[in-house]
């Protein structure tokens, strides 16, 4: 298509081919015809030229303006070639339009019908918008509806489960009338019908409270369950308390086939109280007589195994050992005061009864003891019958508690008014006995014994014994201290020349505080009274003085002692003030029984060996330079007899000693005195004064003595 030139409002040149401004070439003709070109027509009067001088003064400014006029070109002849270049063009242009014409109009009438498309589009999206607007109301409106319709559902489906619920738990399944009737009551499917029937019986319950209609429906049914369920229980659970009564019954296997359906009493207690009493009553009964008679009977037979010979008023430590005195009365012998000091006054075996295996150990069974003519002392029948109360006692208050569900006070009050008669038997057989009991050391381990089983139950945390135990205590400890006071007072009354025939070895009671010191000791106690010692001390004292020699005395004295302390040093600590001081009276007591055994042999040598030694200090020593036969005597004498002399000391030590530990540690201290001795024989005869003697030759070299005096150690 030809470019359009805009013609300056100055010109007045014609268009090319001799045709006016405005006109058209037909392509067909050489008319032109007119167009309109509207605001484009410069050739008509309407065209104002205002702006004409500022157009001019702008072209003059013109750099090609400029240039030509600067070149001296005639403007006017520019100004009419140029304008006849523009008319050519101008021609031009208007033929390329003529010639596009129809290309043109086509463009046109699509540009048209494209007005109409897009029209129509609009129409259609508006259509489209419109439509959405309202689907989206209508989502709107759908998804109100369906959160509504939710709702609903959820509260339908609420009101059908408490509905659904409600309707299990009030009906009664043909099953469970099945079982409940025809069942026995040992059946598994018994024990969970009976749950289910529970659960009814309570919600049942639980509705009739809200006045809830539906519940009259089944009320009669469920009664009536309930009363054949109470009757079968019933039933079932007095047979089992009947079967108790039973002679030789194990009643411990009822008992745990009544704990395996507990369920029935807790069923019965919820819903017939009534029952519930009654069937525990019934036990109470019953098992109350079955502890009583079976320990009664069980005591009555461990007394039939009990030593015959016990010990009695007259058995006191001090009492007086007298011949069988013949009653001119009657014409019989009068029991002697004491049936064996050892027996009565000494531990043995018998603090066995307080080990550990001992303890918990399996109980007497008097049948067959008495068949093997076996016999034992009181506190091994004690500690039976007291285990054997212990373990029923623990295994009875843990049934009540697990069976009959209660705890505390109320527990405690149900084990007592089963038991309770039992333990009342034993305080007043135990109160019987101890008033005729002076047997010390039975005593003694009862209260361990007690002390011990208290000690388990706290440990099983079984508290229904505890004030039985108290009970127990409160018997034994006053008996023990008034057997404790009696043994004092007869020890300071005593008269040690009626004790019998003297004996060096230890004395029976002194064995007694040994005994006593060493249960304490064992179990950490401290329940002895000092004035029982002191008395014992001046006791033995006494006694010691009652032998003629000084020898006798020192060795009954250094026995007695040796075994106290070898009783200590088992359980104390060598710093302990008791053993210190005992290792003092013994050390003070065997280094003078140690000169006394020396000074036989050799009391010649040691008495001129301490005279020399004295003199040799104050520098006196020739006042001895004339006993040259007394030194030529001693000398020779040692030489001769020192090998028999410590031979024979040694046989007589250990032959006076109980503990051969003992024995060996005295010769060995006797030898070793005796080689100082000799060494201060040898020193003193080494002096001037005696140096010229001839006999000095004779002496025995000390290296070699201490050689053969090696060779008398005793090996223990």
């Amino acid at each position: 298509m030809a470019e359009v030139v805009v013609i300056s409002a100055g010109s007045s040149a014609a268009m090319v081919g001799g045709s006016a401004a405005g006109s058209v070439a037909c392509p067909d003709s050489d008319v032109v015809s007119p167009i309109n070109l509207g605001d484009l027509d410069l050739t008509t009067d309407e065209f104002i030229l205002d702006e004409v001088d500022l157009h001019i003064q702008a072209n003059l400014e013109d750099d090609l303006v400029k240039e030509a006029l600067k070149m001296g070109v005639d403007l006017r002849q520019y100004s009419k070639q140029v304008e006849g270049e523009l008319q050519r063009i101008e021609q031009a242009s208007i033929k390329d339009y003529i010639k596009e014409s129809q290309n043109i109009a086509s463009l046109h009438n699509q540009i048209t019908a494209c007005d109409s498309i897009l029209e129509r589009m609009e129409g259609m999206l508006s259509g489209f918008q419109s439509d959405l607007s309202s689907i989206s109301s209508e989502i709107q409106t759908l998804q109100q509806q369906s959160v509504s319709m939710n709702m609903r559902l959820k509260n339908r489906q609420a009101v059908r489960s408490q509905l659904s619920q409600l309707v299990d738990e009030l009906v009664v399944p043909k099953t469970m009338i099945l079982v409940i009737l025809e069942s026995p009551v040992t059946e598994q499917e018994f024990l969970e019908q009976l749950h289910e029937l529970n659960k009814k019986i309570n919600f049942a319950k639980e509705l009739s409270f809200r006045e809830t209609l539906a519940c009259s429906d089944i009320q009669d049914n469920v009664d009536r369950l309930k009363i054949k369920a109470v009757t079968k229980i019933r039933e079932f659970i007095v047979q089992k308390i009947y079967s108790f009564r039973k002679p030789m019954t194990n009643y411990q296997i009822p008992q745990n086939t009544l704990l395996k359906y507990r369920f029935f009493y807790q069923f019965l207690l919820a819903n017939e109280r009534t029952v519930a009493k009654e069937l525990r009553d019934e036990y109470v009964d019953t098992m109350s007589k079955i502890y009583y008679s079976y320990f009664k009977s069980y005591s009555g037979r461990l007394l039939k195994v009990q030593y015959e010979d016990v010990a009695d008023k007259d058995d006191l430590m001090g009492v007086e050992d007298t011949p069988p005195v013949l009653h001119s009365s009657s014409g019989f012998f009068s029991k002697p005061s004491l049936k064996s000091r050892n027996t009565i006054f000494t531990l043995g075996q018998r603090g066995a009864v307080l080990s550990p295996a001992e303890l918990e150990g399996p109980i007497l069974v008097p049948h067959t003891a008495q068949r093997g003519d076996n016999r034992y002392p009181y506190e091994t029948l004690f500690r039976s019958q007291h285990y054997a109360l212990l373990d029923n006692g623990c295994r009875e208050y843990l049934f009540l508690s697990d069976f009959f569900m209660v705890a505390g006070n109320s527990a405690l009050d149900l084990f007592n008014s089963i038991m309770g008669k039992t333990l009342g038997m034993f305080l007043k057989n135990m109160s019987t006995y101890l008033s005729d009991c002076y047997d010390s050391i039975a005593v003694f381990l009862c209260i361990h014994v007690i002390l011990r089983f208290k000690a388990i139950t706290a440990k099983r945390n079984i508290p229904a014994l505890d004030k039985y135990w108290e009970a127990v205590l409160e018997l034994l400890w006053p008996r023990f201290e008034l057997i404790l006071e009696m043994n004092i007072q007869s020890i300071r009354s005593t008269d040690p020349q009626k004790l019998g025939v003297l004996d060096t070895r230890p004395h029976y009671v002194y064995k007694l505080i040994c005994t006593y010191t060493l249960i304490e000791m064992q179990y950490n106690l401290d329940m002895l009274d000092m004035c029982l010692f002191v008395e014992v001390e001046n006791f033995v004292l006494k006694m010691a003085a009652e032998f003629p020699s000084r020898k006798d005395q020192l060795i009954f004295l250094i026995n007695n002692y040796d075994m106290m302390l070898s009783v200590l040093m088992e359980r104390a600590t060598d710093d302990s003030k008791e053993v210190e001081g005992f290792q003092q009276l013994l050390m003070a007591r065997t280094q003078e029984f140690i000169e006394e055994i020396l000074s036989s042999p050799f009391g010649g040598m040691i008495a001129f060996v301490k005279e020399s030694e004295a003199l040799m200090e104050r520098g006196q020593l020739d006042k001895l330079k004339n006993d040259e036969v007394r030194i030529t005597q001693l000398v020779r004498g040692f030489s001769s007899t020192w090998k028999q002399s410590v031979e024979s000391l040694s046989q007589d030590v250990m032959r006076s000693f109980t503990n051969f530990k003992n024995g060996t540690s005295i010769i060995q201290g006797a030898l070793t005195q005796l080689i100082q001795y000799y060494h201060g024989f040898h020193k003193v005869l080494n002096q001037p004064t005696f140096r010229s003697l001839t006999v000095r030759s004779e002496l025995i070299n000390l290296h070699h003595l201490m050689v053969e005096v090696k060779k008398h150690k005793p090996n223990f």
